[in-house]
């Protein structure tokens, strides 16, 4: 064989009780799996490298059900944010905005609307307009050997939306959802796995329920999932979940609930009332998944803030209403006073909304710092100061927003239906700590330190139940046949490195990570090795079960 990793504490990804084996790797599979004492008498499996894995627990490759990588998949061949963390697949094309299918116009609008996200991308060649030719450029990678670590793709209805309708608030014509439909019909046919929403973030926002359901109506034709960021996290939490269940189950639609959480004070304690929903939803037999990242702080653009009517147009309309003061002064009213959609239904905070990046770097004096922390600083208001940076920074600031509650969080992340989900904004002087700190903080944090899951439960939510929504019949566990996508790391040190301080900080107590059976972090340190691939779409048909 090429390797053997022996006497490894395997916890395979079902959830059931670890063991101890060799698990032997060739030509990028899983060969073998010897238990220790199931094989009396049997040769122990030899191969031209063995790792004594002695104190290691080896388990599937992590998988992040939600990522933002879409173009640092791209532009970082090394890519140690994800990589170090034990992930070996990153679904993309999230919250509805991504870079495919476009056309020139679309292109272009979706580069300025998501700048907070992946930068400009002026360092990017977008030789591609279709979802096939974003996935073809990222199977060639950099000079054709690939990328850090596999990727799946959501088509993303935003984007969709952009293309059929442009940026009006109303109902698309018959004429459009047909073209919609087709441009969703296409995209599954070329891969991607599911479709996505942002129905926070306009275009995609200004999607009706009867139009969302025809689309997701196509997505289940091609056997995918939905993956909504819907209406709201705060003061319409409850109701927005409730409409994605029903959405979906008249459409015929798997669903799987971005980012599921509860926050604003509004939704303090409230995660029993999710859960129950789910639970009745999937006792009627809702085929439905989740997933988080354990932390409590969101993390978005500024100008996702802002009420939806003053989004309506793109970008260069949404500058426009900004420079003009009695515009201005109406979107104030609405955010301080009403509340709007784009943050929740909740009035804005303030002192909630942490500056986390900026594009142009004359601004860096505002990252680290709450909005009204700057606005005092200045003598502004805090309203002055965010429009100034909205202005001046061409919408492009990220922010990290505090308004989540801890129990929710832990109580979200024990449902049988739980995946894990980084939502890592990789871009900004100082990100979410959960780009680089996810995986490691639910192994570290939540299963050695307080317990929360036990140590096979919690490798399941990041890895056999993943693989399921996904339908990917070859990855996910620790089973010969699999794909050697596999993790190593030291259950008692295993940690975040990345903090609030220091969110690039990479993680502790990850020795190995194999792709492929090839080492892409080797001895705590990434090599050159470019085994990542776009994973395309498994043809319709029975999905494998979910582990345990």
């Amino acid at each position: 064989m090429d390797l053997v990793i022996r006497d490894a504490e395997v916890v395979d990804g079902t959830g059931g009780p670890s063991y101890r084996a060799d698990v032997g790797i060739e030509g990028g599979r899983i060969t073998t799996v010897l238990k220790e004492g199931a094989a009396a008498g049997c040769l122990r499996p030899v191969a031209r490298r063995v790792l004594d894995a002695e104190g290691l627990a080896l388990s599937p490759g992590f998988i992040d059900m939600h990522a933002h990588s879409d173009l640092a998949l791209l532009r970082d061949p090394d890519h140690s944010a994800k990589a170090a963390q034990g992930v070996t697949l990153e679904v993309i094309g999230q919250d509805g905005l991504s870079y495919a299918p476009v056309d020139d116009r679309t292109l272009a609008e979706v580069r300025s609307t998501i700048t907070g996200w992946n930068g400009p991308g002026d360092d990017i060649d977008f030789g591609w307009r279709s979802v096939g030719e974003y996935l073809d450029r990222l199977d060639h990678g950099f000079d054709g050997e690939g990328i850090a670590v596999n990727a799946a793709y959501l088509i993303p209805q935003g984007t969709v939306r952009m293309l059929a309708v442009g940026w009006e608030d109303r109902p698309a014509t018959a004429r459009e959802l047909e073209r919609m439909r087709r441009l969703v019909a296409d995209g599954m046919r070329e891969g991607a796995v599911g479709m996505s929403s942002g129905l926070t973030y306009t275009p995609g926002m200004y999607a009706q329920d009867a139009e969302l359901t025809e689309l997701c109506r196509v997505v289940a034709e091609y056997g995918g999932y939905y993956c909504p960021h819907h209406r709201s996290y705060g003061a319409g939490a409850l109701a927005a979940y409730e409409e994605m269940v029903a959405l979906t189950r008249e459409a015929g639609c798997p669903l799987h609930l971005a980012h599921a959480t509860m926050n604003f004070g509004v939704n303090e304690g409230r995660a029993p009332e999710l859960l129950a929903l789910l639970d009745d939803a999937l006792a009627a037999g809702a085929d439905i998944s989740l997933d988080t990242y354990p932390y409590t702080p969101g993390c978005t653009t500024l100008v996702a803030m802002l009420p939806s009517w003053a989004s309506e147009g793109g970008p260069e309309a949404i500058l426009a209403r900004l420079k003009d003061e009695e515009t201005a002064e109406r979107v104030r009213h609405h955010m301080e006073v009403i509340g709007a959609d784009g943050c929740h239904g909740v009035p804005i905070e303030w002192d909630t909304i942490e500056i986390s990046g900026v594009t142009d770097p004359a601004l860096a004096p505002y990252v680290g710092s709450t909005v009204r922390q700057s606005a005092d600083r200045l003598g502004d208001s805090p309203w002055t100061t965010a429009r100034r940076l909205l202005l001046d920074d061409r919408l492009g600031p990220t922010i990290l927003q505090h308004v989540g509650h801890e129990e929710n969080v832990r109580a979200i992340m024990r449902h049988r239906v739980h995946t894990g989900g980084s939502d890592g904004i990789l871009r900004g002087d100082k990100p979410h700590p959960r780009a680089y700190g996810t995986f490691p903080q639910y192994l570290g944090k939540y299963v050695r330190e307080l317990g929360v899951l036990s140590l096979e439960e919690c490798v399941a939510h990041l890895t056999g139940r993943p693989a399921a929504r996904l339908r990917l019949p070859d990855r996910g566990l620790v089973r010969e046949g699999y794909r050697a996508d596999l993790v190593l790391f030291d259950p008692a040190t295993v940690a975040a490195g990345s903090t609030f301080e220091e969110p690039r900080r990479l993680p502790t107590g990850i020795p190995y990570v194999l792709i492929d059976g090839r080492f892409v972090i080797e001895d705590g340190r990434r090599t050159d090795v470019l085994a990542g691939r776009a994973v395309r779409r498994a043809p319709p048909g029975p999905p494998p079960p979910p582990p345990g």
